[in-house]
């Protein structure tokens, strides 16, 4: 047994048994340091281990606590999208939202974005300016059209610790996720052909289908177990289903992680139909879960699933580095990769590859997963606090957004231009539908703020929320 594991045992043995309660503070590293006769990085990793299980976590200056445990609140309720295909819609509201600019004093509850304040992310700005003074010339010839060949290698090491098998040669970079997206949604369908996606599911992917002339068929899910597999089968077996579309890790809106059964059953589905998968992976290296979750890419035998990730929800959205691992397709992703931008900037890629080799990229998610779950919980409490009794809230395990159900009497179109006024800004729910359902429904995000921030943002709403109904109907707060 190597030395933090008989530290961490200890600790894990005593927090079980109720000798450090929930909320207590654990002892500092140096107390263990010299109990145990070990080196600091010892104790060290004993500590990340148990943040790992969620049995501890760490408070900036103050240092570690036995997790309190989370009441889950009630879930929202099973989609019921239309069962049938669909033109894509909703492309005035998404653009609304993507040119929106809003006041230094919003507070921001609208966009996905990651924490780029923290000083985890300052060597990789540090690399691209070093790299901006001294090997330009890099960025000025043609590169590679697949990208870097050092920042493939990387990815591909990466990528290992979602159960991937992938070599240099199987990867293509692209302009992050969305393009690698759309790139796929091309190489798999003719105009006209249907596409199975999740609902609600990401707005930027339903645009994509728009714009390659494809129908969506909406796949109910559910907030905690995902896509429903059963919905899916019933939908292959009636309409002539060409690829799957899905985000079944820290999934975007609702923030849920399919089961690896239930990822190994919809591989196993498409295998049966012959049709391929298009797995966006773009949140999977921020899950809370330890080991991370295995890809539907994982389980690939043939070539049919297209894995897409990026670095901008990880990292910044700015950077612009995203990848595919197209299996069966890479010639024709390639292609249209080439046709629609040729290649991408070398210098941004050079300098995540130099990130993640020198270990800096998993230290930088790795701090930002322990923020983003301290946002949940206090986002989550909030929620709860001050918005209405029957409200039912996604509870995300990765990643940074969370999905709002209110009561059906709510509207959350209406919502926005009153937000507007009062310095918040929201997405609102039927963004994430082909056809703009879930018009009581809106996502959060809870990367960005500060906990008084946030807690003002969602006081704002409530307020505004409690405007739309009879005075009587509210939740009273003392």
């Amino acid at each position: 047994m190597k030395l933090y594991d008989k530290v961490a045992n200890d600790l894990r043995e005593n927090i079980n048994a109720g000798l450090f309660v929930a909320g207590e503070k654990l002892p500092s590293i140096r107390q263990l340091t010299a109990q145990y006769s070990v080196s600091i990085s010892t104790v060290q990793q004993a500590y990340h281990r148990l943040e790992m299980e969620r049995l501890i976590e760490a408070r900036p200056k103050s240092g570690y606590f036995v997790s309190v445990k989370t009441i889950i609140p009630a879930r929202p309720k099973t989609s019921r999208p239309a069962q049938r295909p669909i033109d894509v819609s909703q492309w005035q509201e998404v653009l609304e939202v993507l040119l929106s600019k809003q006041n230094v004093d919003t507070i921001q509850l609208q966009h996905a974005m990651p924490n780029m304040t923290e000083a985890t992310i300052k060597p990789l700005l540090k690399k691209m300016t070093e790299l901006m003074r001294h090997q330009v010339d890099l960025s000025l010839p043609y590169g590679d059209i697949t990208g870097s060949v050092v920042l493939r290698e990387q990815i591909a090491l990466l990528m290992t610790n979602s159960g991937c098998a992938l070599h240099p040669d199987d990867l293509v970079v692209t302009s992050g996720c969305q393009e690698a997206i759309s790139v796929c949604l091309r190489a798999v369908t003719q105009p006209g052909d249907i596409v199975a996606v999740e609902s609600p599911g990401f707005y930027g992917a339903m645009q994509a289908i728009k714009a390659a002339n494809l129908k969506a068929i909406e796949i109910p899910t559910n907030a905690e177990s995902g896509l429903s597999i059963e919905a899916l089968e019933l939908a292959l077996e009636k309409w002539p289903i060409k690829s799957i579309l899905v985000t079944p890790t820290c999934n975007n809106p609702m923030g849920y992680t399919m089961s690896e059964a239930n990822k190994k059953r919809l591989y196993q589905l498409a295998q049966s139909y012959d049709i391929s998968i298009i797995e966006d992976d773009i949140y999977g290296d921020i899950s809370y879960q330890s080991p991370r979750p295995k890809t539907i890419k994982s389980f690939d035998e043939d070539g049919r699933v297209l894995l897409c990730d990026s670095f901008s929800k990880t990292v910044a959205p700015g950077i612009r580095v995203g990848w595919i691992a197209p299996g069966r397709y890479r010639d024709k992703v390639t292609h249209i990769k080439y046709v629609s931008s040729s290649m991408c900037p070398a210098l941004p890629q050079l300098a995540i590859a130099d990130f993640i080799k020198s270990g800096l990229y998993n230290k930088h998610t790795r701090r930002l997963r322990l923020l983003y779950k301290q946002g949940r919980e206090h986002l989550i409490t909030c929620i709860k606090r001050f918005f209405p009794a029957d409200t039912r809230i996604s509870f995300p395990q990765g990643g940074y957004i969370l999905w709002v159900e209110l009561n059906k009497e709510y509207d959350t179109i209406k919502l926005v231009a009153q937000c507007k006024q009062g310095g918040v800004s929201i997405a609102t729910g039927p963004l994430f539908s082909a056809t703009g359902k879930y018009r009581s429904c809106m996502r959060l995000n809870f990367s960005e703020q500060t906990n008084i921030q946030r807690e003002q943002g969602i006081c704002q709403l409530a307020f505004y929320i409690n405007q739309q109904v009879p005075f009587s109907e509210f939740k009273i707060i003392n």
